[in-house]
């Protein structure tokens, strides 16, 4: 299958890599499916480097072959022991100047080997990078798997690529030259005997191959449930607020081990095949002695080869077997690095490759752009929905220069236009033209740099508030300090940013998910004031704003936009004046448009709807205009003057669509704005810069933030003090702090009785030993992944593998290593029964009878030793498997029980914690699966050659051994480079992919803003250092590999020498002395097969290290205190003196001595500016965070006594923007619930959703509550989103119900239809908290409170509030009455 039919085949599909069958035949050329002209000079070097390399083996034969015959010609009385010894010596020079030349070439081989895949993995992050810059947003949503999961695989491919294209291809070439050398050596010397020694060979070549290609849907499979799990696992850990509000744990960790246990079974086909294997090859390798010594005998008998000539020609085809052997390990490394070049190649596919006419693409670039819009008849459908068009046929008109209102129910299709606008998709039908350009033959960057779009969920990358703020230009680089704050002040940020330690220099967090959402908000607002494009388009952009910041917000802009045009989205009609120009839609169709002053005029027309909530929508589209529209009308009937069908419009636009066209979801908050209700209304940074945050942390006189802990009863499993006894706080006690560079430094704070503020004094020592205790607790828990400079040793990481196995895999494990005994054990016997097979050289009368009896042996130990190696690889590749399992679901279990300020840590982001579940878990197992084995056996068969070899000639194998330290102390050297530098490249792989996470996430972001180069340069050097780390590790373990495999050769050339000198004197008989070298040089070849594992075993150690750093994380926080279980609420909520402040921002208070109480079945609206930790108090009644000092009691019961899932089962929360998981309808409803719950019955489903105003819509679904959602599935609007999370706290009967901003993406008639459903809540029982901005829901609520700065500043009815003269809520949500605020 060529590339253009493969694009096409995963085109069609829209699958998340290349279709099955494209895969199953990639070839071996597919590792070099990235080699640039660039890439040809060193991979020929390499390649010369093998091929040289490859030939020291065979020539190591030669010499071998000599010194063997000089010992035959002295044994047989030929040569004197003078002659012996002067001819070995000779010979052994030879060895030496050999070592010397494998240092050379097998360092400068290694070397350029790292070198070449650190080129191969550099060229695919820069062409991958590149090519999904280059994707439509089709592409990207229609992901089967989401973004979010496929970037951690494609890293993790990448990988695979470059360990696939370094040492083990090097060493693949390596070998194939040296067996075939090895080969042409033995047919040269002997061909006769080389035939018959390697007659099974072609038959164990066939047999291996078919078992390979049995192994090729095994590693498919593997990769589809992997990626499975990373995508569980990403939207675990990205939706973690949901997860634990929702008593999801259990769910999510289910999940995730059966995907686990799946890729594991995948993994063990593939185990088992590779067993197999080398089963195969070691009866091969060691059967061959059966015919051949036999034949060789003859050979000598008839004088047809001398005893050197045969030796020479069995050395040679016994390297040329061994050979094969070491070639088997790096087969299932290539294999999978074919496997993922493949499918790399395949993500690289452009999704409109294929069609038969392209779409054009624009490269017009306007001098001006006066911002005149004018959308003809278009219709859209997402491609998640094909069949549901978005927008049909509706044609809009905005002129340049002035305002215009896009406003409709949720769903109606208002966001799309955005989109359409900005060319992130094509219209099916119809056409959008600017200043009477068609948009699509407009150069995409001029486009975007003319449109600026402010969505509802704005995204904010993880920089700071200025450079967020100043990529809104072009030339962000030189953006004036002064000219961020004008626009700060323009967007009512001013006061905020003053109040910031850091003011402008503050990081925002990844997403901006350190700010509230309010926040970000305005942040973005800023950006675009900077940004100052002649279109712009606000799409929700103040939903999440109080009355006042909204109403200065939108007075600032309507200043700023005066003469260019601007479009506004919205559902909140107080913002249209009466002279605006307003659109109505509804279901994907203009419903009435016209100035505000008519509209309001026709009492039965939809824009009533939007003032007086009980009137519904028309079901028809607008047909007459009132005379008042003749503006807009003119352009319309214009338009509409030449219809045409959407087959002629393609045909304009050059385009001819699929029939079934693969474009993406709808406008759908992203995955890390749907976690930002997390932070509340307070702001919240990320970590300060290095500098400032090591000073703060060692100041020694600092105040600790008493966030970090809370006020635990007698109940709680500390047992800490009565019941009775007041609170405390810390009085200067020194505090062991862990801080994010793993330096050790004290934090003081202070311990006083809350009820007796002006008395100082120490407590009982008991007290403060709990203090301690519950502070390193809380510490560890929200401190990140250590520095991984330090790695951990085997010992430790292997240590962990007993404890982690169950009772059978235990005694699978014992089996394996008795099996490896047996392997061991093989090699010193067939060393010695090698040794007598060439005695009988030195027979001169029944030679052929003893060459047979001794082969008939080899050949019994061939068959044991290939049944031991069989069962040592699989059974220790199945306990492998089983030890990284569980340390993957130990990893994720101990995840998702972090408290919540742990996943605000920078080191703890999402991109991080997924590849060490997925990356880190694989090259982990090769410890135990590959290495252990290995390592085992090389360390028992040199005890049990040496204890023999002492016993047949000690003085000999005391010569050797003595050589040990030196070869130790280069290995031991080899290792600690090869870790040092393997760690330092992890680190520089890990900042890339960092970058490239933060980029593709957030790709509509990115676009609209035309950041493209930015994070283009950004990656480059990220990518830049990557490389330089990687050629720096080349050079280091280059030159210590080279010594390292050199070094066994010039122990060869002693131990001959010395023999030598043995035999010459007549103090050890020839026979001893040749069954001493055979055992030495057999132990040291396999003792030597280990040094080229040195980098893979770092590799591997250096991943462990990081996994089992997440599995050594606290199994306790404050979750996991309380034990009181409650059934009910114990009676009303109450706030008490309750003080909190961020753990990431200790010095920034958030809430400060609030006290109010939740009356029970009553609702009560939290009101306040944005930042005034509204949304805080919602997350600390849930627990998430842990508040000190104060309290929160139910009744007389304070809530961190009480078992937190029996509390939270109690509660339910409707977050501003929920967070939906890549399921159907109903499992996101039911999420939490038990499967033998009666709530997940279809009718308690459909009964939620009808209550939450989205059953009519889901039913209209072709899949109905079987429709998938989420990351691959179909896309929503914010609004649905925001019904689908009202459904799913319903359904849960909960008597405790928070809702944060729950209309703020909803229109009037939804939002009355909530205001409804709260009141009826709270006539069925509920206890209702809404924390809103909506005017409408606060008088739905039976009391306001009314939050500024986190203290509590007025409550009370709406109506007494409103009604005072001078107070707070009034002055917060002005006098002018309008639509929902």
């Amino acid at each position: 299958m060529d590339d253009d039919e493969a694009e096409e085949s995963v085109d069609q599909a829209g699958s998340d890599s290349a279709d099955e069958e494209y895969l199953q035949h990639a070839k071996w050329i597919s590792l070099f499916n990235f080699t640039s002209k660039a890439h040809i000079l060193p991979l020929a070097v390499a390649a010369c480097l093998s091929v040289s390399s490859g030939i020291v083996i065979p020539a190591l034969a030669i010499f071998l072959g000599k010194i063997f015959d000089t010992f035959t010609d002295y044994g047989a009385g030929t040569i004197s022991g003078s002659d012996l010894t002067k001819q070995t010596s000779l010979n052994g020079l030879y060895l030496l100047g050999l070592g010397s030349v494998s240092w050379i070439l097998n360092g400068s081989f290694f070397m350029f080997w790292l070198l070449f895949g650190e080129l191969q993995a550099r060229h695919i992050r820069e062409m991958l990078f590149d090519g999904m810059l280059q994707k439509e947003m089709a592409w990207y949503d229609m992901r089967k798997s989401g973004v979010n999961a496929m970037i951690p695989r494609l890293q993790t491919q990448i990988r695979e690529l470059q360990i696939a294209t370094s040492q083990p291809l090097g060493f693949a070439l390596q070998y194939t030259v040296t067996l075939f050398a090895a080969l042409g050596l033995a047919f040269y010397t002997a061909w006769n005997l080389t035939l018959v020694t390697i007659a099974l060979i072609p038959f164990t070549a066939v047999a291996l191959a078919w078992v390979s290609a049995r192994m090729q849907p095994a590693i498919n499979l593997q990769i589809e449930h992997l990626t499975q799990a990373s995508k569980l696992a990403n939207n675990a850990i990205s939706a973690i607020d949901t997860v634990k509000s929702f008593n999801g744990q259990d769910f999510e960790l289910w999940q995730y081990l059966d995907a686990t246990k799946k890729a594991a079974l995948c993994y063990l086909l593939q185990a088992r095949a590779n067993a197999l294997q080398i089963g195969l090859v070691r009866v091969t390798l060691l059967g061959i002695f059966v015919q051949g010594f036999w034949y060789g005998s003859h050979l000598v008998d008839v004088g047809s080869r001398t005893p050197g000539q045969v030796l020479t020609a069995f050395w040679a085809c016994l390297m040329a077997t061994q050979t094969m052997e070491q070639l088997l390990p790096q087969m299932i490394v290539l294999e999978k690095g074919r496997v993922a070049a493949a499918t790399l190649k395949a993500v690289l596919i452009k999704v409109d490759k294929g069609r038969k006419i392209k779409q054009m693409m624009g490269r017009k670039t306007p001098r001006y752009c006066d911002g005149d819009i004018q959308v003809k008849r278009v219709s859209f459908a997402y491609p998640s929905r094909p069949e549901q068009l978005v927008l049909k046929s509706s044609s809009f008109f905005f002129p340049a220069g002035e305002t215009t209102f896009v406003i409709g129910r949720s769903g109606s299709g208002k966001s799309t236009l955005g989109n359409l606008l900005l060319r992130f998709y094509p219209p099916a039908s119809g056409e959008i033209t600017i200043d009477g350009e068609p948009i699509q033959i407009l150069d995409t960057n001029w486009l975007r740099n003319n449109i600026t779009l402010v969505q509802q969920s704005s995204f904010l990358f993880n920089e700071t508030i200025f450079t967020n703020v100043a990529f809104g230009r072009r030339d962000y680089e030189t953006v004036r300090r002064e000219e961020v704050k004008r626009c700060m002040e323009a967007a009512s940020l001013k006061d905020t940013i003053q109040d910031l330690p850091d003011g402008l220099d503050t990081l925002v967090g990844i997403g901006g998910s350190a700010m509230s959402g309010g926040q970000k908000q305005r942040v973005a607002i800023a950006r675009a004031r900077l940004r100052d494009t002649p279109i712009l388009i606000l799409d929700e952009a103040t939903s999440a704003l109080d009355h006042i910041s909204r109403t200065k917000v939108m007075e600032a802009v309507r200043e700023w936009r005066k003469g260019k045009t601007t479009i506004i989205i919205t559902h909140d009609i107080s913002q249209i004046q009466d002279e605006d120009y307003a659109y109505v839609l509804d279901k994907g169709c203009i419903v009435q448009e016209g100035y505000r002053h008519a509209l309001e005029k026709l009492p039965n027309g939809a824009f009533a709807g939007f003032l007086h909530p009980g009137i519904g929508f028309p079901t028809t589209i607008l047909k007459d205009l009132p005379q008042s529209h003749q503006r807009r009308s003119a352009h319309l009937s214009t338009l509409q003057e030449s219809p045409r069908s959407s087959a002629e419009s393609n045909d304009s636009m050059d385009i001819q669509l699929p029939q079934k066209t693969i474009i993406p979801k709808a406008y759908f908050p992203s995955s890390e704005n749907a976690r930002s209700w997390r932070h509340s209304q307070g702001f919240v940074s990320s970590l300060p810069p290095m500098a400032m945050h090591m000073n703060r942390m060692s100041t020694t006189n600092a105040r600790m933030s008493m966030s970090s802990f809370g006020n635990f009863k007698q109940q709680t499993d500390l047992n800490i003090y009565s019941r009775n006894s007041s609170p405390i706080e810390l009085d200067f006690v020194d505090v062991p702090w862990d801080n994010d560079y793993g330096e050790k430094s004290f934090r003081r704070a202070s311990i006083r009785r809350l009820s007796h503020p002006s008395t100082t004094h120490r407590s009982p020592t008991k007290k403060l030993s709990w203090l301690r205790r519950l502070l390193r607790l809380h510490i560890s828990c929200c401190n990140p992944l250590q520095k991984d400079d330090d790695l951990s040793s085997l010992k430790i990481i292997l240590k962990t593998v007993w404890p982690r196995l169950s009772r059978s895999h235990r005694m699978i494990l014992i089996f394996g290593f008795l099996a490896a005994l047996i392997h061991a054990g093989a090699t010193p016997i067939f060393s010695w029964v090698f040794s007598k097979l060439l005695g009988t050289f030195f027979l001169t009368t029944g030679r052929s009878q003893q060459a047979l009896i001794w082969s008939m042996s080899v050949l019994g130990v061939a068959v044991s030793d290939a049944t031991a190696s069989y069962l040592m690889h699989y059974l220790l590749e199945l306990c492998g498997q089983a030890w990284v399992d569980s340390l993957r679901v130990e990893a994720m279990k101990r995840i998702l029980n972090q408290p919540r300020s742990w996943f605000d840590r920078d080191k703890n982001n999402l991109s991080t914690l997924t590849e060490c579940l997925d990356r880190n878990a694989e090259e982990m197992r090769n410890l135990v699966g590959r290495f252990a084995g290995f390592a085992f056996v090389a360390v028992t068969m040199m005890s049990i050659s040496c204890v023999w070899s002492l016993v047949i000639c000690w003085k000999l194998t005391l010569v050797g051994l003595a050589t040990a330290p030196i070869l130790y102390g280069i290995t031991r050297g080899f290792e600690a480079v090869s870790g040092k530098w393997e760690n330092k490249c992890n680190h520089a792989s890990e900042a890339a992919g960092g970058i490239f996470h933060e980029t593709f996430v957030n790709i509509k972001t990115v676009r609209a803003l035309t950041l493209e180069s930015y994070f283009h340069r950004k990656y480059s050097t990220a990518t830049a250092q990557a490389m330089k780390t990687g050629l720096r590790r080349a050079v280091y373990s280059g030159l210590f590999f080279g010594i390292s495999d050199a070094s066994t050769i010039f122990v060869t050339a002693l131990i001959f020498y010395y023999g030598s000198l043995l035999t010459a004197s007549q103090e050890f008989a020839a026979q001893d002395i040749l069954t001493v070298f055979s055992m030495l040089l057999f132990s040291i070849a396999n003792v030597n097969a280990i040094v080229a594992f040195i980098p893979q075993i770092n590799s591997s150690r250096s991943t462990a290290t990081r996994l089992l750093r997440l599995t050594s994380l606290p199994a306790t926080s404050h979750e996991h205190i309380g034990s009181l279980h409650l059934t009910q609420l114990a009676g009303s909520i109450s706030f008490r003196a309750l003080s909190f402040t961020y753990p990431l921002r200790p010095l920034t208070p958030v809430l400060s001595s609030v006290t109010f109480s939740l009356q029970l079945k009553h609702s009560t609206a939290l009101v306040g500016p944005s930042g005034s930790g509204k949304s805080t108090i919602a997350a600390l009644l849930l627990r998430l965070y842990i508040s000190a000092p104060g309290t929160i009691t139910t009744g007389t019961v304070d809530i961190s006594t009480l078992h937190l899932s029996s509390w939270r089962a109690l509660c339910a929360l409707v977050p501003q923007a929920p967070a939906l998981f890549p399921a159907s309808i109903a499992d996101n409803i039911t999420y939490g619930l038990s499967g033998s719950s009666p709530l997940v019955s279809i009718d308690s489903v459909q009964h939620a959703a009808t209550r939450a105003g989205i059953h009519t819509f889901i039913a209209s679904l072709p899949r109905g509550y079987a429709t998938l959602v989420g990351d691959g599935g179909i896309g929503l609007s914010g609004g649905q989103v925001q019904r689908l999370g009202i459904a799913r706290a319903l359904v849960r009967k909960p008597q405790l119900l928070i809702m944060d901003e729950p209309t703020s993406a909803l229109d009037a008639e939804a939002t009355e239809g909530i205001r409804q459903l709260v009141e009826e809540l709270v006539r069925g029982g509920c206890t209702v908290v809404v924390v809103t901005h909506s005017r409408e829901m606060m008088r739905a609520c039976g009391s306001v409170v009314v939050l500024e700065g986190g203290k509590v500043v007025e409550r009370g009815m709406y109506t007494d509030l409103m009604g005072r003269r001078d107070g707070r809520l009034r002055a917060l949500i002005g006098e002018r009455e309008g639509g929902p605020a």
